[in-house]
């Protein structure tokens, strides 16, 4: 992906004097006008509200490492001067009145709140969002931060919040052919974001290079670095391709891509080996699915006691617990999961990096359905970091991204790895 309009180029555009907060808002403003009536990457954007706050960042010494540089945010994401609606119809027009952790972090960075991305249903399941994939408006962007990933990837803004409890980072990013980061779990704050599943429950963002992954990743970590992680060099370096036991569901797009990705890495002097995981990590997806089932119930049954009937079926499946499953199950999906987590560790602070799939194949047509998690559930359930990193396509031309993850709490290495791959899968 061209650097050339990331948000580290505008930075420093800004902090030269070439550009403007307010000049940088406008052309964000501008590119909107101009798409989102085709894209619906937005549920609410004011121009006025972005310009008065433009003009504000600019009359203030920088604060912080994103000054004057727009965000979008996804709308599951309290904001203190726009309405978090949800995407659902029980909260049309709510105003909290206040900011997310993650969004009043942004805003100490000196960061401009652009406006609220589209999303599923509560982050979850139900209404679809309106967005449509950039690179063909017949297709899904993927979800849930469907609005998130295309307002990137369509130029609205540099930067964009997401959240991930199933795929919904890292499978739109792979869609719409940007860079998707779902951090370590827990290293972001989830207070004031919409809860799902507390076990899962991950806040990332998008972008369009992968030293833009970086520069979010500074604001939100709470341990700055000893020291810059050094350029990491493909020469030499021991890459894992693990292609899951779900390697029988990738399409031709997944297949074409991964095909692509160990040809480039390996004439850049990679060595890669292929990554069989221990069998118990083959049943994953279902242990994932027991857990976000419980948690859902929890989270839903406001709305559900509150709104009798009026939530869409998927959403009260999870209170009315159709496929009649226990509490012995859930805690035996609570115990292997927190036991398998230092394993897959273990095992992958042999490699350098670990390369999987980040989706099924590319993005599918029609906007009713998101496409599948069945390559993402797995490493959201081991708490581990994942990066998309865009670049290849599939036969079809459109995006296919493919995921590099590693041990828990190794997402500065990774991000060092993620900008000499992307290199490497850059056309």
């Amino acid at each position: 992906m061209n650097e050339a309009g990331d948000a580290t180029a505008i930075r420093a555009a800004i902090q030269a004097g070439a550009m403007t907060v307010a000049d940088h808002a406008r052309a964000c403003l501008a590119r909107v006008a101009a798409r989102d009536s085709e894209v619906c990457a937005w549920t609410w954007c004011d121009p006025d509200l972005v310009l008065d706050q433009a003009r504000g960042i600019e009359a203030q010494a920088p604060t912080g490492a994103l000054h004057g540089l727009a965000v979008g945010i996804k709308d599951v994401m309290l904001t203190r001067d726009m309405p978090t609606q949800f995407n659902s119809p029980l909260y049309a027009g709510n105003q909290a009145g206040m900011d997310a952790a993650c969004v009043s972090l942004l805003r100490s960075a000196g960061a401009l709140i652009f406006g609220k991305t589209d999303t599923v249903e509560f982050a979850a399941t139900g209404a679809k969002a309106k967005t449509r994939n950039p690179h063909d408006l017949s297709r899904t962007p993927g979800g849930s931060s469907s609005g998130s990933a295309a307002a990137v990837a369509d130029g609205h803004v540099p930067l964009a919040l997401g959240t991930q409890t199933g795929g919904s980072m890292i499978r739109p990013a792979s869609y719409c052919g940007v860079y998707g980061m779902k951090p370590t779990f827990g290293l972001v704050s989830r207070e004031g974001v919409r809860a799902f599943s507390p076990t899962f429950d991950t806040v990332g963002w998008y972008a369009r290079s992968a030293r833009d992954l970086a520069l979010l990743y500074e604001v939100f970590d709470p341990y700055p670095a000893a020291s810059p992680e050094p350029p990491f060099k493909l020469e030499g370096a021991r890459i894992a391709v693990c292609r899951t036991a779900y390697w029988p569901e990738a399409e031709a797009g997944t297949q074409v891509a991964l095909d692509q990705a160990i040809e480039r890495l390996s004439r850049a002097g990679a060595h890669l080996v292929d990554l069989e995981l221990p069998d118990p990590f083959g049943d994953q997806m279902r242990r994932h699915k027991q857990i976000m089932d419980v948690e859902g119930a929890a989270h839903f049954l406001p709305e559900y006691r509150a709104h009798p009937g009026q939530l869409e079926i998927s959403l009260r499946d999870y209170i009315e617990n159709p496929e009649g499953l226990t509490r012995a199950q859930y805690l035996e999906a609570y115990d292997e999961a927190a036991g398998l987590r230092p394993v897959f560790d273990r095992i992958a602070a042999e490699f350098d990096a670990v390369l999987t799939p980040s989706s099924t194949g590319e993005a599918p047509k029609g906007i009713a359905a998101t496409g599948s998690y069945t390559f993402n559930g797995m490493w959201t359930l081991l708490h581990v970091p994942c990066i998309n990193v865009p670049g290849l396509t599939g036969p079809l031309g459109l995006p296919v991204g493919l995921t590099l993850t590693g041990p828990r709490f190794s997402d500065r290495r990774l991000l060092a790895i993620a900008k000499a791959v992307g290199a490497a899968f850059a056309p």
